[in-house]
């Protein structure tokens, strides 16, 4: 069973690395700001719980994972709010939002 827990958890910690390291890869790569910004929001949220999920099944006491828990909920609570306030603040500011005239 030990080793069951083992490879599952090194599963999520290499998942959680190669997702963060293909929205590092977009963030580089990609064109505009909206492309970048999508890349390294979905990456990054999607990245980091699966580490923490990894490191949920390597954690040894209920306090730990406890803590870990409470750590992915805030993250996935706050990283897409965040995203969407840089989103929406690049859209007003750029002016997207204004009527034409004429």
């Amino acid at each position: 069973m030990d080793l069951l827990i083992e490879i599952l958890s090194w599963f999520f910690i290499v998942l959680g690395s190669l997702l963060l390291l293909i929205g590092s890869f977009g963030l580089i790569r990609l064109p505009d700001f909206w492309a970048r910004m999508h890349a390294s929001s979905v990456s990054d949220t999607g990245g980091v719980l699966f580490v923490l999920i990894g490191m949920m099944l390597q954690s040894g006491s209920v306090l730990v994972f406890i803590k870990l828990l409470v750590i992915g909920v805030f993250i996935l609570i706050s990283s897409p709010t965040a995203s969407h306030a840089i989103a929406n603040a690049a859209f007003v500011n750029l002016g997207y939002n204004r009527k034409k005239k004429g």
